[in-house]
């Protein structure tokens, strides 16, 4: 057995509580392992003092497993009646048999030997205070995002100096369009026969810049978008339609023309928010950009300064911002820009003070990477899935990879948090900091759909960006931040595409199965690069097809199973048909 394969601990995502009553426990293992056993139970089940080798647990078989490139995880769930479990692990490869415990790993006869000692695994107590809880309305969230320059301008008097004539194509890094908050609220009627119910905005608070990412003033409205009663009216109606809406903070940095930094620049160390940025070399001086190390910036840019957030001043700072945004807006959730550069001390204060405002109150992370250390219940309830992008997208990049590549990616997306972590991950394909979904797709529109196909029946909440309903094409920043087109879409010219993407929206809300955490992947079709899941639901199941063998393929299908969504699929009325090449099925099944 190749032990070093073997990797369990009693934290982070291989043991934690699901809720109040339930423990999810997870070991990950080579190919080699056939079986494996857990055995558990309470931890003074022999007594308070009695020996360790008097204590015997339960024996269940952990029957559930997701496949990883070069691993296997093992998942159960287990109920201690008394809210702490004791447990170690029994495996097995063909005649071999060994057994886990949190100090290693033992034969029988080890195991069994005189005056040792057995380390269990423990989790002590099922703390209702520690259980990680995410808000249950964003599972059932189709996110929309909004970069507010460039979806609509709906008050020609807000336009700033030098603003450029509405269009679709090709836009510059700095140039404007003046899309505002009022051509949000117009568009709301547009957003919601879409399908969509919750709204991203892209910062929308004063700074000097197209993209806002450079705050100037946090609690005043950008004037070019509009007043602050003009962002409340917007949340309102957005409420009134059943849209729940998430504003971007932007707190890793400010501007350079915010009046702390101009103190700071102004003043040097007498100033007194010199402790408030991180200031390596004084007097602060201005240059090209920020490698020389004189302070720290948001990706070396010197007008975005880095907030210091170890510091209480600019923890109390904040935590009114964000307190105000709520008030003040009534919004629903945040988004933190740079994410992963933000304090953790700083992070739980806002857990602590949002839930106390708003019970069910967002906090959503950008991060990129692996964010475990975030996503533990007291700081983020999500982060942006860019590992889930990533992995949609490589089945289509590497060509001639079987479909079992694409089981290993996704589900290693899906084995990193936690069950409930996984409910509302913010799922996405395109965004504003990376080249558009139909640039990816190689400007083949069927594989577009094939991949928001996948989006739209994974866990978590589906995001899509404003204007990938139409297949807007744009390479990366500023290309894939073009002007949304209003008029081709107000003549009907593009009705097919929304359509398409209405019935993927509807399908998603309609049906439990697409939102539902457990899947598994069937090796039921010869083609290798026919990728076909199994979603389970509470009420139905679906299974989802996609034809990406680079030739039309004929499947199997019982005559019992209703057809979901299509594309490119021809159903013969026998229990079979056709799925051509880059096509869609989605089925129904009973």
């Amino acid at each position: 057995m190749e032990l070093s394969a073997i990797y369990h601990r009693m934290s982070e995502q291989y043991c934690y509580p699901l809720d109040e009553n339930n423990l999810i426990i997870n070991i990950k293992t080579g190919y080699d392992v056939d079986h494996v056993y857990l055995i558990y139970g309470d931890p003074y089940d022999a007594g308070i003092m009695g020996g360790c080798e008097k204590w015997n647990g339960k024996r269940e078989e952990i029957v559930y497993k997701k496949r990883l490139k070069e691993h296997i995880w093992w998942t159960t769930t287990v109920n201690p009646a008394y809210k702490r479990c004791k447990y170690y692990f029994e495996l097995h490869s063909g005649d071999e048999c060994i057994y886990m415990y949190e100090d290693g790993f033992y034969t029988e006869e080890e195991m069994n030997q005189e005056g040792k000692t057995l380390s269990q695994f423990i989790m002590p107590w099922m703390n209702s205070a520690d259980i990680c809880r995410t808000p249950a309305w964003v599972n059932d969230t189709v996110w929309y995002q909004i970069f507010p320059e460039r979806f609509c301008n709906g008050d020609k008097s807000l336009d700033p100096e030098g603003v450029l004539p509405w269009q679709s194509g090709k836009v510059g890094m700095h140039d404007y369009y003046g899309g505002d908050i009022r051509g949000i609220r117009d568009r709301i009627p547009y957003l919601k026969k879409l399908g969509i119910t919750g709204i991203y905005l892209n910062p929308i608070f004063e700074a000097d810049s197209n993209h806002k990412y450079n705050t100037r003033d946090y609690k005043k409205v950008d004037p070019h978008f509009g007043t602050n009663e003009d962002l409340k009216a917007l949340v309102n109606e957005a409420h009134d339609a059943g849209i729940r809406i998430m504003l971007d903070a932007v707190f890793n940095h400010t501007g350079s023309d915010h009046p702390m930094w101009i103190d700071v620049m102004e003043k040097g160390r007498e100033s007194k928010y010199a402790d408030w940025y991180m200031v390596n070399e004084w007097p602060v001086e201005k240059g090209r950009d920020t490698r020389d190390g004189r302070y720290y910036s948001f990706a070396f840019a010197e007008y975005m300064p880095k907030l210091n957030t170890n510091n209480p001043e600019v923890v109390e700072y904040l935590l009114d911002i964000i307190r105000f945004w709520i008030e003040e807006f009534d919004i629903d959730a945040l988004r933190f820009d740079v994410g992963n550069e933000i304090s953790h001390s700083f992070l739980k204060a806002v857990r602590y003070m949002t839930s106390h405002i708003k019970n069910d109150f967002y906090l959503l992370g950008e991060i990129w990477h692996d964010s475990i250390s975030w996503l533990r219940g007291d700081e983020y309830d999500s982060v942006m899935n860019y590992p889930l992008t990533t992995a949609i997208a490589d089945f289509w990049v590497y060509k001639k990879r079987g479909r079992e590549t694409f089981e290993y990616d996704i589900n290693r997306c899906f084995t990193m948090y936690y069950s409930q972590v996984n409910d509302v991950l913010f799922n996405l394909l395109d965004s504003h900091d990376t080249n558009r979904l139909m640039e990816k797709a190689g400007g083949n529109v069927d594989v577009f759909w094939q991949q928001l196909a996948v989006l739209f029946t994974m866990p978590g909440s589906p995001c899509i960006y404003y204007g990938t309903e139409v297949a807007m094409e744009g390479a990366h920043d500023p290309d894939c931040r073009r002007c949304m087109p209003w008029e081709e879409i107000d003549s009907g010219e593009l009705n097919d595409k929304i359509g398409d993407m209405k019935a993927l929206i509807d399908m998603r809300k309609s049906l439990q199965s697409c939102k539902s955490r457990n899947f598994h992947f069937p090796d039921d079709v010869p083609e290798k690069r026919v990728i076909t899941y199994l979603k389970l639901g509470e009420k139905e199941s679906i299974r989802v097809y996609l034809n990406c063998e680079g030739k039309d393929v004929e499947l199997e299908t019982c005559d019992h199973k209703k057809v979901i969504y299509s594309k490119k699929w021809t159903d013969n009325g026998k229990g079979c048909g056709t799925l051509e090449k880059d096509g869609i099925l989605i089925l129904a099944v009973r």
